[in-house]
């Protein structure tokens, strides 16, 4: 049986609280939820633009899927947490111009959203993925 390990990279934020970046057991790679923060600053990035939000997350997303020798196209799962139901089309542009560019074999990842509070008052989004690696 394999064991459980922690998936960590520099292109990613650093957790702040006690989480890993992302968790890997066998081909099964999970990645915490990531925000709208800079890697290099460990600052939040581009206030009330949910767009821009959202592909700060899904870089932040892929650094650790890279780290975990995975991709977008090994990506089953994302879910994707707003404050607002408003910022639900934006996202979503921003979200699928960033995946179709991702995901060469045209199958994008399966996706829930869901509308709730967010850890940080600067967070409009926040996403996590399930991958299987290769």
């Amino acid at each position: 049986m394999s064991h459980r390990t922690a998936i960590t990279t520099a292109d990613a934020p650093a957790p702040a609280h006690s989480f890993s970046q992302g968790v890997r057991r066998g081909p099964f790679l999970q990645v915490s939820g990531q925000g709208p923060m800079d890697p290099r600053t460990q600052s939040y990035v581009h206030p009330g633009d949910v767009a821009s939000q959202t592909v700060r997350c899904l870089a932040n997303i892929e650094a650790v899927l890279t780290a975990g020798g995975a991709s977008f196209e090994d990506v089953m799962m994302l879910r994707v947490y707003l404050t607002s139901r408003e910022d639900f089309a934006a996202m979503n542009e921003a979200y699928a111009e960033h995946l179709l560019a991702r995901c060469p074999s045209g199958v994008l990842p399966a996706r829930t959203t869901v509308f709730t509070g967010l850890p940080s008052p600067e967070m409009l989004v926040e996403i996590d993925a399930f991958a299987i690696t290769p």
